[in-house]
């Protein structure tokens, strides 16, 4: 599965931040992609199908016969919302991907990658966080993503599709400008001059992953088959006030802060040990400080256009 010339592959997310970065490292590599998103691929290299991947008809014109793998990116991803809304968080994270395996299943592609989340172990303190702790999510959203991650291996166990969850920590760096998890709102806070807002004391740790790692690890888990869970992080946690530091340092910004109330059901920490990844050639390139000096040359190097695209896509 290493030979990525002529690979017809399916990155479902592809217009999206992390996906985007995977659609480009894919095409870079000699694959033939499809992108399937709610909102048309950026990259006219690849065939983009718009819809909503729920709609039987998206998913078939996304999902061709010859198709060898997909990249499941396609989530709802918000933590806060799923708790409100959890029965969209179950169609877009669990019918969406059972439907994706079906699919896969039927047009006999080579395996399937879900982009997945080490919420799924829930709250386990300070101690780090294996592929081998129980799934005991604590929210909606990490009960769809372990729902999700069980389907996989249900596909791989019954029908033997290589299938693998890529546990992702928090992710970052450069085109993430319609984000809006804590470091892109360090550096729009960095261009604007305004105070960033952090909840509670600040010393809540956890673990920031660079995109281009992301990008790196997803492509090793295709090329190597690995099967089953894989957590994907830097291997380094640090405290939030610990990255506002590092983001005053790379920006040159003075990056004032205000405290406001800890968000009710927030992780203490998120500590992450990767040695499986590590074990089949991962080796997170990025350092905390390099990555931030990414992000912020990105953030930068926007246009006008480009700031207020970003800002009414996240309003």
């Amino acid at each position: 599965m290493s030979d990525w010339g002529g690979k017809r592959l399916l990155v479902t997310g592809g217009a999206g931040f992390i996906g985007a970065a995977l659609v480009r490292a894919l095409l870079e590599a000699g694959a033939d992609v499809t992108v399937a998103d709610l909102r048309a691929a950026a990259d006219p290299r690849v065939r983009s199908v718009v819809g909503d991947l729920g709609q039987p008809e998206v998913l078939d014109e996304a999902l061709e016969a010859g198709t060898d793998g997909v990249f499941h990116l396609a989530a709802f991803t918000s933590v806060l919302r799923s708790v409100e809304r959890p029965d969209e968080a179950y169609q877009a994270n669990v019918a969406v991907t059972a439907a994706v395996l079906e699919r896969a299943r039927k047009v006999q592609a080579q395996g399937v990658l879900l982009a997945s989340t080490n919420a799924v172990v829930g709250d386990v303190g300070r101690n780090p966080i294996t592929e081998r702790l129980p799934l005991l999510p604590l929210s909606p959203y990490g009960a769809t993503k372990a729902a999700a991650e069980v389907l996989l291996s249900a596909y791989h166990g019954s029908y033997g599709m290589t299938t693998a969850s890529l546990r992702l920590t928090n992710v970052y760096g450069p085109g993430m400008a319609r984000k809006d998890s804590f470091v892109p709102r360090l550096m729009r806070a960095a261009l604007s001059g305004k105070p960033v807002q952090i909840y509670g004391d600040g010393e809540q740790v956890r673990d920031y992953v660079h995109v281009d790692d992301v990008v790196a690890a997803f492509r090793l888990a295709w090329s190597s088959g690995v099967v089953g869970p894989l957590i994907v992080g830097s291997g380094r946690s640090v405290s939030v006030n610990h990255l506002v530091g590092a983001a005053r340092k790379a920006t040159g910004a003075a990056l004032p802060v205000g405290h406001v109330g800890a968000k009710a059901g927030e992780m203490p920490a998120v500590i992450v040990d990767i040695a499986r990844a590590q074990s089949l050639g991962f080796a997170p390139a990025f350092t905390l400080e390099a990555g931030l000096r990414s992000a912020w040359d990105y953030f930068r190097g926007m246009s006008a256009t480009e700031k207020r695209t970003a800002e009414g896509e996240r309003g």
